[in-house]
């Protein structure tokens, strides 16, 4: 099957696509071409001249677990500077950017389709950075597992703005990082991807999965993300400690219920399991809790955030002395957008109302045309 051929492959065969002296190249684990040859690799084989790096969230090797990173230090194969940026904005970012000497930053890391998933606004804030301090700034396009024609849920409120929302996206966005990085900024670079289109599934790119970050294994979790990472904000655990995070939910006053009334409810696309796990760290960890586990049996049909909202619901309605809000400052109001789904819950409404029916929004594609 003939693979889509990403931005960084692109890159890696002509090096004139992307202009720069001192390139600082942003990117973790998923920065691979397709026979998973590392971009850096394969960029300085070409002569692309690479003179530092840079990691978001999880590290550029992505070592690390929700929330935290690895630290400043050297790669121990090229000897190049490695600069931590996760949760650095504003002036200590500049001052980072500046530090390393580049004269243009390049963005190869693969996102996962969710507004609350901090790549793209790693992206976001060196991009911004960069415009500050005049350093060129380009994207090397991926596809979106999620595909491209469907978005669900509200825009983001800016009073709501923190490093899992910066700008307001719909929680399933639909876009491609080059995409966002055009709206964020019109005169950034984009290295498109040739043979991409919006219809896609992941399996349909003929590319490698590579996971984006510890917790984030498979596609099939990427595609109940959008949905089940809402219950980050809870006191369900979402399944970390597992080896299916986010698509195993629980908690400890959970029943056989919960798994009923959820394929009552006949949602598109997916069904429910009735399950029992432990979760070796975090939220309940040496706990056995009761859930259920999400299976998708059309991909195209299933609404993530749709399906999310209906397990928030069902768990509110059918354990209201048990279910809470987890997390400092109310989290779900930052992984939501805005605070009216925590209102909604706790006044006893329906959130699915607060659900749209999944649409492209105007000006969704900005890629021209003629490329998709």
């Amino acid at each position: 099957m003939q693979h889509v051929r990403t931005g960084a492959e692109r890159l890696a065969n002509d090096p004139s696509l992307v202009p720069g002296e001192r390139i600082g190249l942003i990117t973790n684990p998923t920065g691979v071409l397709p026979d998973l040859t590392p971009t850096l690799e394969a960029l300085l084989a070409a002569g692309v001249p690479v003179t530092a790096l840079f990691g978001p969230e999880h590290g550029m090797r992505g070592t690390a677990q929700a929330g935290f990173s690895e630290k400043d230090a050297l790669d121990p194969r090229t000897g190049l500077p490695v600069y931590d940026t996760h949760q650095i904005s504003g002036d200590e970012l500049d001052a980072v950017v500046a530090a390393s000497g580049v004269d243009t930053l390049v963005f190869d890391i693969a996102d996962v389709g969710t507004r609350f998933y901090t790549y793209i606004w790693t992206m976001y804030d060196l991009l911004t950075s960069a415009a500050r301090l005049g350093v060129r700034f380009a994207v090397l396009d991926r596809p979106n597992p999620l595909g491209g024609t469907v978005v669900e849920g509200p825009l983001l409120d800016p009073a709501f703005a923190s490093f899992v929302g910066r700008y307001p996206l719909p929680v399933r966005h639909g876009r491609t990082a080059g995409e966002l990085a055009l709206k964020f900024d019109p005169d950034v670079l984009v290295v498109e991807m040739d043979g991409w289109t919006r219809e896609m599934s992941y399996a349909e790119t003929g590319l490698p999965w590579v996971m984006p970050s510890v917790n984030m294994p498979t596609v099939d979790t990427a595609l109940v993300y959008p949905g089940t990472g809402l219950f980050e904000g809870t006191n369900f655990s979402e399944g970390r400690g597992t080896t299916r995070p986010f698509e195993l939910v629980g908690a400890p006053y959970a029943d056989e219920r919960y798994a009923r009334e959820l394929n009552a409810l006949g949602l598109p696309g997916v069904r429910f399991r009735e399950v029992y796990f432990t979760p070796t760290f975090q939220k309940h960890a040496g706990t056995t809790v009761c859930g259920v586990q999400l299976h998708v049996h059309d991909r195209r049909a299933f609404r993530p955030v749709l399906t999310g909202l209906s397990m928030l619901h069902l768990a509110r309605t059918l354990y209201p002395g048990d279910f809470a809000w987890w997390g400092p400052n109310l989290f779900m109001e930052h992984l939501w957008g805005s605070d009216t789904l925590t209102r909604c819950l706790d006044d006893g409404g329906d959130p699915r109302e607060l659900c749209p029916d999944p649409s492209l929004p105007d000006g969704h594609l900005l890629y021209p045309s003629s490329r998709r």
